[in-house]
């Protein structure tokens, strides 16, 4: 199989992940500025990571705040933190980043993190030339179902890059359902936070780094 366009999760993938605590910090600050002192901590924790449109509407009606407006607030907040962690050294490229250079293959970028952020990470770690598109979630509650394993804005980048035959790499489970409920070919990369993990999924390649792919593009 051969691949034309290749598409990628951006987080734990092309740059290091956001460590948890710095994320949960983000959404305790962000109820505080909505004069939420003492949250639950496992609101706090619930809007950090996996959070969903009933969810968000549930934990907002707790402490009658504005789901929508509360909502953008704190993906604003959280973005400005993953910045400064880049800013400061702390959420970096990986190594391997710049070998995707010599890849015969369009590409494209394709996270669940908001839009500003995928697009202040390639920009400033200047690597915006590699890639054609880049999709991340927009400021809204509904951009949560439309993360990965929905498909939706796999689809969105393969328009883009006017696809024939692709492929759409990850660190996540998530990521190889989406691949497959897209209708491409998947590969799952075993960074160090992956490297003993068991998947209950089946990519179409299971590969150690993105110079994997100069084989497995040209196979």
């Amino acid at each position: 199989m051969t691949y034309d366009t290749v598409v990628f999760d951006n987080d734990g993938v092309l740059v290091g992940r956001t460590s948890f605590e710095v994320l949960r910090d983000a959404t305790l600050r962000t109820f505080e500025k909505f004069d939420v002192t003492d949250p639950d901590p496992d609101h706090i924790d619930d809007m950090t990571v996996g959070a969903t449109p009933s969810r968000v509407n549930e934990i907002c009606t707790e402490y009658d705040l504005t789901p929508k407006t509360f909502w953008k607030a704190l993906d604003s907040t959280s973005s400005r933190a993953q910045q400064m962690e880049a800013r400061e050294g702390r959420k970096t490229p990986y190594d391997d980043i710049h070998t995707l250079a010599d890849l015969d293959a369009s590409m494209g970028i394709v996270s669940s993190n908001q839009q500003e952020t995928v697009d202040f990470l390639i920009e400033h770690f200047e690597v915006d030339h590699l890639f054609d598109t880049a999709y991340g979630r927009e400021a809204t509650i509904e951009s949560l179902d439309r993360r990965k394993p929905n498909s939706h804005y796999i689809d969105r980048a393969l328009a883009d890059l006017d696809a024939d035959s692709a492929l759409f790499v990850g660190d996540n489970e998530s990521d190889i359902r989406a691949a497959e409920n897209a209708g491409i070919d998947s590969a799952f990369i075993r960074r160090p936070h992956r490297t003993d993990w068991d998947l209950n999924v089946w990519p179409t390649w299971d590969i150690e780094c993105l110079d994997d792919l100069h084989r497995i593009c040209s196979a």
